[in-house]
């Protein structure tokens, strides 16, 4: 297995975008994960989705220039986890949130990006997790057929804080919704100290890979003090194919103590891990 290796441009906030994904083309990286997150990514999402169109072939022409593809484009629409969230209990705010997801679509057609990551939902605890999920797997449901329609593969991420935390979580969110795919990251399950191999049954529904260090400790780790077997990861998802992007994932943000490593050395470090299990898969 040769793994795809993309980085992603919020990996590097302090740099200008340009210069990001010039860093990203330097470090020997072939595709860019795109971000459009509210208040902390270097594309303005209320800019790039007035004019989805137009900014998508901006950043298209931007990436190729600079010698990458879009591996993916990832959105966050809101300062919280419940702004425009998907299963948001309010009919209104749902149709805002069809509205976002049908623009950063249109963004991602003109990215030429062939992946888009959103996050799941979350838990509205006046409702309880069963009437949050069942709301959560009719609306990823409807947003999973609209990308089929556009030729983009859909997919979310289960992350501490969603309504998909834990793997077993996760795995009832794909059974409820056989189209959607899942946007990988063990680190938010090794975080929490869930063992590995719990996340095994989600490796089929993977579209998309976020790879950083964690442990038990720590959602964003330095590679020395790492937890996760990535040669196991990369050989499971081998077996089943997998066809997708790695981005190596490093955020910088004071959240989750996600600010503490450096992200530059700990992506090329990551980068090479991953290369060197390709090549003993070959």
């Amino acid at each position: 297995m040769n793994p795809r290796l993309a980085t992603a441009d919020y990996s590097f906030p302090l740099l200008a975008w340009q210069q990001s994904l010039r860093l990203a083309r330097d470090m020997g990286f072939t595709g860019i994960d795109v971000s459009l997150f509210e208040g902390r990514s270097h594309l303005k999402p209320t800019e790039a989705l007035a004019q989805p169109e137009r900014a998508g072939s901006e950043v298209r022409r931007a990436v190729e220039n600079a010698g990458l593809v879009v591996a993916d484009v990832f959105g966050i629409p809101g300062a919280t986890f419940a702004d425009l969230c998907p299963n948001h209990p309010e009919a209104a705010v749902r149709r805002k949130s069809r509205d976002y997801f049908e623009r950063i679509l249109q963004f991602a057609l003109a990215c030429n990006s062939h992946h888009l990551s959103l996050l799941p939902g979350i838990v509205f605890e006046e409702e309880g997790i069963a009437a949050s999920l069942s709301r959560c797997a009719d609306e990823l449901a409807w947003r999973c057929e609209k990308a089929a329609q556009a030729g983009i593969r859909f997919s979310v991420e289960g992350h501490i804080g969603s309504i998909i935390p834990r793997p077993e979580l996760a795995e009832q969110l794909l059974v409820q919704v056989p189209a959607l795919s899942l946007t990988l990251d063990l680190g938010h399950f090794i975080a929490q100290g869930i063992a590995q191999e719990q996340a095994d049954p989600l490796i089929p529904r993977a579209s998309h890979v976020h790879a950083r260090c964690a442990n038990p400790q720590r959602l964003q780790a330095s590679f020395k003090h790492n937890a996760i077997d990535f040669a196991d990861l990369v050989r499971k998802l081998a077996d089943h194919a997998y066809s997708g992007w790695f981005a190596v994932e490093y955020v910088w943000i004071d959240w989750e103590h996600c600010n503490e490593v450096d992200n530059v050395s700990e992506t090329i470090l990551l980068r090479d891990h991953l290369r060197s299990i390709g090549e003993s898969l070959r």
